[in-house]
């Protein structure tokens, strides 16, 4: 039951990080504006942080699940994240790609993504609700900190596909720096649209 507990928090995690968002679409721009080394530093920084991160939004889900107005906060920013990157990865499409950065700040970048992630406070409310429910998981402190570490390796293993795919993508197409920043600035854009639609119409 223990191992099964890992295995759901890998399987969910992992899954929770293919859909396009502000984490794997960063991982993607360190690899081809920078190295898959800067990649990795910041994949393995965050992954540490997402342990840390998942065991206090589950440890404290009773609390964050009554707080109703802090989700509906933590939507907008979340909406400014997207509008704030895209902005970024359009101004990123203009400079130059070999710039001399250090590896400690793809760490420092990892470390404020791992704190300011608004999108997954909800989805672990959500996906902890379930697998608690229905008793996919074991309850309890040690429990979900084997949960967490989980999450942490599913995170990790996701990350590192992108960094790969894209790495593989931009060796065997030649895409340039400046196509790669441009498009993914668009699908920032498109994500912030979408949640601002949704906060404004749907709520």
């Amino acid at each position: 039951m223990l191992f099964l507990t890992f295995l759901v928090g890998l399987a969910v995690n992992f899954a929770g990080y293919v859909p396009f968002g502000n984490v794997n679409l960063t991982v993607v721009q360190l690899t081809i504006n920078r190295s898959i080394k800067d990649a990795m530093y910041f994949i393995v920084t965050f992954s540490v942080i997402e342990f840390f991160f998942t065991y206090g939004v589950m440890y404290f889900a009773d609390y964050f699940a009554s707080k109703k107005s802090l989700i509906y906060w933590m939507d907008w920013i979340l909406i400014l994240v997207f509008f704030v990157f895209s902005f970024r990865s359009w101004n990123n499409s203009r400079k130059e790609k070999y710039i001399n950065y250090t590896h400690r700040e793809s760490i420092k970048y990892a470390i404020l993504l791992g704190f300011l992630n608004p999108m997954q406070i909800p989805f672990w409310l959500i996906i902890g609700t379930y697998v608690i429910s229905h008793q996919w998981i074991l309850v309890g402190n040690g429990a979900l900190a084997l949960f967490s570490i989980g999450s942490c390796f599913g995170a990790f293993l996701c990350l590192l596909a992108y960094a790969r795919f894209s790495k593989y993508l931009h060796e065997k197409f030649s895409f340039s720096s400046k196509v790669v920043n441009r498009s993914i600035s668009v699908v920032f854009l498109a994500l912030g649209i979408i949640h601002l639609t949704k906060m404004l119409f749907f709520q």
